[in-house]
């Protein structure tokens, strides 16, 4: 048995089953024992779109040079990535940004926001020589630039909330928390014994058949209009791209582990655990603190806007020993069957701004 195991089964014991969003937040995050606290998990467990191919950071990083120009070339800005992994797609943007805009990288105050000890010192190799800053949260950064931000598979990794309908007296349709407690050793779902009050239901929870499954992601909508705010009020630009949904029911609450899928419950701290974005809850978020929205889009319809065929053909004149593997990459990132349509991408900027590239108009 894991050690986080028998610390979630000893917590369980002293105060009763955890709200399956303080499960997520321990098997994450446990400073002993989280999953990504004492490990680099990118390419054993899973593979980000930064890694199956240089183009997706080159591209990115070509979007943010031209936000930047449109912006009107801030001699300063804070040029921040939630969730960085190995820091691959930050050095790509910085490379590619720089190459055709020189002034915008030697512009940008990098930081990323990065939790994981491990993960920072692989960060840290790959943008040796470039000057880079890390923070826990990003209420750690000064409001005294523009903001620029990317997050790649950030908030599929933010705690959710799930709750579940069963029936009432007479027709009513109740809603209650989905948790996680103990039975004979083992870590299993259950359900709080009383239902979500009446009010809140009616507020938060829309009308269900009996057995839906309903997801609130609290901290994904409140770090999207922190980061709003910042951009309404001192310029900037974000690009969440992430896999999700515009809206709807469902349980997506899922573990990987060596690229396939896991029980979330069985081994908590050695496989990802993950849900599927909520679009709609992330754009409104920022439009409520007075952003200007683009998307959600499809990720491979977004990258075909910004050029990645074309990119890809340069690429393989320049190397055509690597021409199979370059189709193949692009398949992979833009193809529906793989990455193409459940990854989306949602923009967003201070209002009365130009249009950000990428997006269909």
């Amino acid at each position: 048995m894991s050690g986080l195991k028998e610390k979630i089964l000893r917590l369980i014991r002293a105060q009763g089953p955890l709200p399956l969003a303080q499960y997520m937040q321990m098997a994450l995050l446990d400073p002993e024992h989280g999953y990504y606290m004492k490990r680099d998990p990118l390419g054993r467990d899973f593979v980000t779109a930064p890694e199956v191919s240089q183009m997706f950071g080159e591209l990115i990083g070509l979007f943010f040079a031209q936000a930047w120009e449109d912006r009107g070339r801030p001699q300063r800005f804070h040029f921040v990535e939630l969730g960085p992994g190995r820091g691959t797609l930050m050095a790509d943007m910085l490379r590619a940004g720089g190459k055709v805009r020189p002034d915008f990288a030697r512009a940008a105050d990098v930081t990323l926001i990065e939790a994981s000890p491990a993960l920072r010192d692989v960060q840290a190799r790959a943008l040796a020589g470039r000057r880079v800053a890390w923070a826990a949260a990003l209420g750690e950064l000064a409001e005294d630039a523009p903001l620029f931000l990317v997050a790649n598979e950030f908030f599929d990794a933010l705690p959710v909330r799930q709750f579940v309908t069963t029936a009432g007296k007479g027709h009513e349709i109740n809603w209650h928390e989905r948790m996680v407690a103990e039975r004979d050793g083992a870590l299993v779902f259950a359900l709080a014994p009383d239902p979500v009050p009446k009010a809140l239901a009616l507020q938060a929870m829309p009308a269900a058949p009996l057995g839906a499954v309903f997801e609130i992601q609290q901290s994904g909508p409140a770090i999207v209009s922190d980061i709003a705010v910042r951009i309404v009020s001192r310029g900037g630009a974000a690009l969440v791209i992430d896999y999700g949904h515009a809206a709807g029911f469902g349980d997506t609450f899922q573990a990987v582990k060596a690229h396939a899928f896991a029980d979330p419950l069985e081994n908590p701290g050695e496989a990802d655990l993950t849900v599927h974005v909520d679009f709609a809850a992330l754009a409104e978020a920022a439009r409520e603190e007075g952003a200007q929205v683009w998307g959600p889009a499809a990720q491979g319809e977004f990258l075909d806007v910004l050029g990645i065929r074309l990119r890809a053909e340069r690429l393989k004149r320049a190397q055509p020993e690597q021409a199979v593997q370059i189709d193949a990459d692009i398949d992979r990132l833009t193809n529906p069957a793989h990455m193409g349509t459940l990854f989306k991408v949602l923009a967003f900027a201070a209002p009365h701004t130009p249009p950000l590239p990428g997006f269909v108009c």
